[in-house]
């Protein structure tokens, strides 16, 4: 493909037929035939790496300002929103025809995202997964380093899925991903909201502009099938900006408008309701209309998040029939009220929850399953929003009859003084630990287990490490930490 081709009009005549092989962002990254794209990001240039990029191989360089360095040089106004389109059109527009489902809000979307997968994989639909956890292209399962890729590595793997037989893709799509551009340039055939609440103040100076970044995915990538959970109050609000939205549009172009689909258990108004709601460790069960539903996904959380997958995957033409058949089978997602079993008389379990929303629903959500106490370990994170921290303190010395307060990933920050922090939001500190280090606090709080108890550890869920200052990554995996506990205690 030729310069011409990727960019357009933007390309001078006299570089319009150099050939481009790959396209890309990082210096490190570049080969004979690439286009590097001159990115401004939070701490360093691209522009300043243009001569190495060069040097390895760099047939052009797109830039907002010249440089003239020898090779052709694309002018942009803003070179990371020019990623997007061009990685598109060098990849052949892959969601032209790769059926793709977007989920964003702030909890949920990995356990919607395995959950729309399962059931349009239960359909006959061959189904790629980009998120939190993991990535799934043709069956194949790759290890991911963010919620949602940068553009330039999106498209490739959107081609990728394509040419390996998928006929659609399943993704989390971060409100980071959505504020720089990375989710541009894509063909939405649904796209989902799940609820918005405190987190990433560090990064959205607002909860306004935090929800602002969300909402482009409705309104800049204008999906074919928007579903929205109404119970949320911006949820409620997204809905009606829809409606708003999409009438004014019908009543000007005379297109079809986008099918909305909201959802809710207790909003009455909603097009699906989840209904007759009953929650146990083996999971739930629902009524949808005339349906009676079985998830083994347990607590209220994620009635919701069975809904919104249901939603999504009935506009996209899977009948009621496999949904009800194949809902039972759409197994748990690793971190997400995760069970430690090695035959103990009392529960654990390991959760992601990191924000003060998402802790609050685990622990109520755990708290009905416990004949005896629910003990809690947790922390927050270094480097990001410190507003939740009090928060997540209060809201755990409230649910939890005991709480050991813990270090999540300090990142560069003191793991005591951020613990601090959370103590502050707790005014009775009777039933409350405080132990800095992580491992220690997982043992402690298994060996304070007694029979009918549940322990819920949460705030890492997944992750395979934790991270400390000037980017050091220790390996740590809380299930694996707490199975190794449970182990020692039942052969002491």
């Amino acid at each position: 493909m030729t310069l011409r081709d990727v960019f357009g009009a933007a390309v001078a005549d006299a570089a319009a037929d150099v050939e481009v092989t790959a396209l890309a962002y990082d210096n490190r990254q570049v080969a004979p035939g690439t286009v590097f794209f001159c990115v401004r990001g939070f701490t360093r240039d691209g522009h300043d790496f243009a001569a190495d990029a060069i040097a390895r191989g760099a047939v052009a360089l797109v830039v907002d300002h010249p440089l003239g360095l020898g090779v052709p040089e694309v002018l942009v106004d803003d070179v990371r929103a020019a990623m997007a389109p061009a990685a598109a059109r060098l990849h052949g527009d892959p969601t032209a025809t790769l059926r793709t489902i977007g989920i964003t809000g702030t909890n949920g979307k990995t356990t919607s995202a395995y959950l729309v997968r399962a059931l349009l994989e239960a359909a006959g639909e061959p189904t790629g997964l980009l998120g939190t956890v993991t990535s799934v292209i043709g069956g194949i399962e790759h290890a991911v380093a963010r919620t949602t890729p940068e553009a330039i590595d999106l498209q490739a793997t959107f081609a990728a899925m394509h040419a390996a037989g998928d006929t659609h893709c399943v993704m989390e799509v971060s409100s980071h991903a959505l504020a720089l551009g990375r989710a541009d340039a894509i063909h939405w055939a649904a796209a989902i909201f799940t609820n918005l609440t405190q987190d990433h103040l560090d990064f959205h100076p607002t909860m306004d502009e935090y929800f602002a970044a969300k909402r482009t995915l409705f309104f800049d990538g204008r999906p074919q099938v928007a579903v929205v959970n109404v119970d949320d109050p911006y949820g409620a609000r997204l809905a009606a900006d829809l409606r708003t939205e999409w009438t004014q549009r019908t009543q000007a172009t005379a297109d079809e408008p986008p099918r909305l689909v909201t959802v809710a258990i207790d909003s009455p108004d909603a097009d699906l309701r989840a209904t007759d709601i009953q929650s146990s460790f083996a999971g739930s069960t629902f009524s949808v209309g005339d349906l009676t539903l079985r998830s083994p996904l347990p607590g209220r959380f994620n009635v919701m998040n069975s809904l919104c997958a249901i939603a999504a995957v009935s506009a996209l033409g899977v009948d009621d029939a496999t949904i009800v058949a194949a809902l039972p089978q759409a197994g748990r997602v690793p971190g997400r009220f995760e069970p430690v079993e090695e035959g103990q008389d009392f529960a654990v379990l390991v959760d992601y929850a990191h924000t003060p929303d998402s802790l609050e629903n685990v622990l109520t959500a755990a708290r009905p399953l416990a004949a005896g106490r629910l003990l809690c370990v947790f922390g927050c994170g270094g480097d990001r929003d410190r507003g939740k921290r009090p928060q997540m303190g209060a809201i755990c010395s409230r649910l939890a009859d005991h709480t050991i307060v813990t270090s999540d990933n300090p990142r560069s920050e003191e793991p005591a003084a951020i613990i601090e922090e959370i103590l502050a939001g707790i005014e009775d500190r009777s039933a409350t630990e405080t132990i800095v280090d992580r491992h220690a606090a997982i043992e402690r709080a298994i060996a304070l287990a007694e029979a009918g108890d549940v322990v819920v550890i949460a705030g890492k869920g997944h992750e395979q490490g934790q991270e400390f200052a000037d980017g050091r990554k220790l390996p740590f995996d809380d299930v694996r930490v707490a199975r190794e506990a449970l182990r020692a205690r039942l052969v002491a």
